[in-house]
């Protein structure tokens, strides 16, 4: 959730079984949040996505290292540096970039609908991974899920004659930052912090380079150096307002609220941006949305 940040995958199971309002209301910011943002790097579309990539990390740093000393778990921090885990860390930086990469690109360049479609197939590849890397056994419901948003990728590679790469990519990526972010000893804020420091040094370099060599949009005109200078916000915020929403909500209801973001974001593609929904894709999202429906339901019965 880019869902982008696009949302993380669900919780472990370890979550809390009671909601908590505070838990619900740092949650619904998070995922409003992520569904505004295609307004946001719509107004960055003429930037190119590495520069916008190089400035959220850039940005966002001084902000999730101030939120992991103001919390106190700067030694966290520290000691997965110190640690063999750091190459988690490297593979989360790795995937995260890519990820935010075509989301920024998926936007800028009319393919919103397509992102949404990835951040809906989301989950559902979260319980494959889970059956897969973790030998999980999927129930009935799950099957049918996966089955459904199957299906619905098969209708759309038949028609446009290709897979619909945008949309998978986005599910790959963060389906697999997902499932590797959870196996890191350290919480949610300290993980990201990790992740930008990691990041950091190469989005300088190509920040400076950029700037050096005369191709960077930042300082060009106010408008588009106070939308990058905000990049740390709209990264960051967010972010942080889900770790701390997850830890007050019950799995089933933060597995159904992940679809708020999603959903804005095909309202916003279509309404706002006017991109046109083909025949296939009419077929498509009703499956998805078919298997999302059924995942929930046995869910929220559990």
């Amino acid at each position: 959730m880019s869902q982008d940040l696009s949302a993380p995958a669900i919780p472990s199971p370890a979550k809390p079984s009671q909601d908590t309002r505070a838990g619900f209301f740092f949650a619904l910011g998070a995922y409003l949040l992520w569904g505004f943002l295609p307004l946001y790097m719509k107004a960055l579309a003429h930037v190119p996505p590495p520069e916008v990539i190089a400035h959220r990390v850039l940005w966002s740093l001084p902000i999730a290292l101030a939120v992991v000393v103001w919390s106190g778990r700067w030694s966290a921090l520290v000691a997965v540096l110190r640690s063999p885990k750091l190459v988690l860390a490297l593979a989360c930086s790795a995937l995260i970039s890519v990820n935010w990469g075509l989301y920024v690109w998926a936007i800028g360049s009319g393919h919103a609908l397509e992102a949404a479609l990835g951040y809906y197939i989301n989950p559902l590849f979260s319980i494959f991974l889970g059956a897969v890397l973790l030998r999980e056994k999927l129930n009935r419901a799950q099957l049918a899920a996966i089955a459904l948003a199957a299906g619905a990728v098969a209708v759309l590679t038949y028609e446009a004659g290709r897979l619909p790469l945008v949309a998978l990519g986005l599910t790959l990526t963060w389906g697999l930052y997902a499932y590797l972010k959870r196996r890191m000893p350290i919480g949610a804020n300290e993980g990201f912090a990790l992740e930008v420091l990691i990041l950091a040094p190469f989005a300088l370099a190509y920040a400076v380079w950029l700037q050096a060599t005369g191709q960077a949009v930042f300082w060009t005109d106010s408008p588009t150096t106070w939308l990058l200078l905000a990049a740390g916000v709209v990264t960051a915020v967010p972010l942080m307002l889900y770790a701390n929403g997850a830890k007050g909500l019950s799995l089933s209801t933060i597995g159904i609220m992940q679809y708020i973001s999603p959903t804005m974001i095909l309202v916003t593609a279509t309404l706002v941006f006017h991109e046109h929904l083909a025949p296939a894709q009419l077929v498509a999202f009703p499956m998805i949305w078919a298997a999302l429906a059924v995942y929930s339901a046995g869910l929220w019965r559990r």
